[in-house]
Parts: structure tokens; C-alpha cells; sequence
């Protein structure tokens, strides 16, 4: 009986050994390319120059010319995801985010008992106001580099102007927002 074991594991390191050496010479002969750079270009989403004159994007309006015409009841549905980490209410506590309540005309960085990022709390010296607001929800990673808030930002030019309006509305004296 004991030489019957020993065949079986002689045969089945022998087709352990035989797929090895198959797998290494598929490995030289079928050598993957790698490219220089990783991925693969993207095609841009803007009109090749002199593509049958095409109109160039808009740009963007002011943010007093939005806030002209925004909604804060918009903009209170528009900060829907964000209640998962702040609060809005009078009072509320801090949770991934700090509280929002009065954040506009406030220091940047400056809620009590908040642990802000390092490059967050550098910026205590700026004020939360219309324009701040705006660049900060557009894309806070290019506002604040090395911020901890995890938001890709919101993209649309008149949402964030209602997200404005509606964030100033939360105080206990709102403050007059930019004239166009």
C-alpha cells in the first residue's frame, strides 16, 4: 500500500512540475507589452478647433448674477446627501463634517470642537461668503487642497447658487447676499 501512495504523489507532483513549465514558457513565447504610460487618453469632451463652428461653452456667471435668481427652498433639497455628515440645524452637533448653521460669514476652520485637516485649519483667516462658498462646493479639493471632505462637488452653476442662498438663510440674521 505504501507504494501505491508514493505513485499517486510521484504522478501528481509530475503534473504539478509539467503545468509549471508550461506555464513559464507560455510566459516567455506570449510576453505581454506593457505600455509607457498606464490607462488609456480619454477623448476630450471639447470641439477640435475649427470643427464646422461649433459655439464655445458659455461661461459661467457671476456668482451675484445666480444668486439674483436662486431658490433657498432648491437649495435645501440640493444639500440632501450632505445631511449624512452635517448638520444644519441651530445648535446641531458636529458628525463627519462640522455643523452648517450660520456657516455663511463665518472663519473657514473655525468650529469649536471640530477636527479640521491640517490644511483646513490653516485657513481660519477666510471668510465663508458667497464667492468662498461657491468655489469651495464647485470642487473643494481645488479650493482646499488637502482636504479631508470626501465630495467630487457640485457641478451645476445655479444648484450651487440655491445651496448658497439657502446656506446663508441659516442664521439667526441672515446676511445680505452680492448685488450683480
Amino acid at each position: 500500500m505504501n507504494i501505491e501512495a508514493n505513485k499517486i504523489a510521484g504522478a501528481v507532483l509530475s503534473t504539478l512540475l509539467v503545468v509549471m513549465s508550461l506555464n513559464m514558457a507560455a510566459g516567455i513565447v506570449f510576453a505581454p507589452k506593457k505600455p509607457a504610460v498606464a490607462g488609456f487618453e480619454l477623448p476630450s469632451e471639447e470641439p477640435a478647433a475649427g470643427a464646422g463652428g461649433a459655439a464655445a461653452p458659455a461661461a459661467e456667471e457671476p456668482i451675484a448674477v445666480r444668486l439674483a435668481k436662486a431658490d433657498p427652498a432648491k437649495g435645501e433639497k440640493a444639500v440632501g446627501a450632505c445631511k449624512a455628515c452635517h448638520t444644519f440645524d441651530k445648535g446641531g452637533a458636529n458628525k463627519v463634517g462640522p455643523h452648517l448653521f450660520g456657516v455663511y460669514g463665518r472663519n473657514e476652520g473655525s468650529v469649536d470642537g471640530f477636527g479640521y485637516s491640517a490644511a483646513m485649519k490653516g485657513r481660519n483667516d477666510k471668510v465663508w461668503d458667497a464667492d468662498a462658498l461657491d468655489h469651495f462646493l464647485k470642487n473643494p479639493k481645488a479650493y482646499v487642497p488637502g482636504t479631508a471632505m470626501a465630495f467630487a462637488g457640485i457641478s451645476k452653476p445655479e444648484a450651487r447658487a440655491d445651496v448658497v442662498a439657502y446656506l446663508n438663510s441659516l442664521s439667526d440674521s441672515p446676511q445680505p447676499l452680492p448685488k450683480p
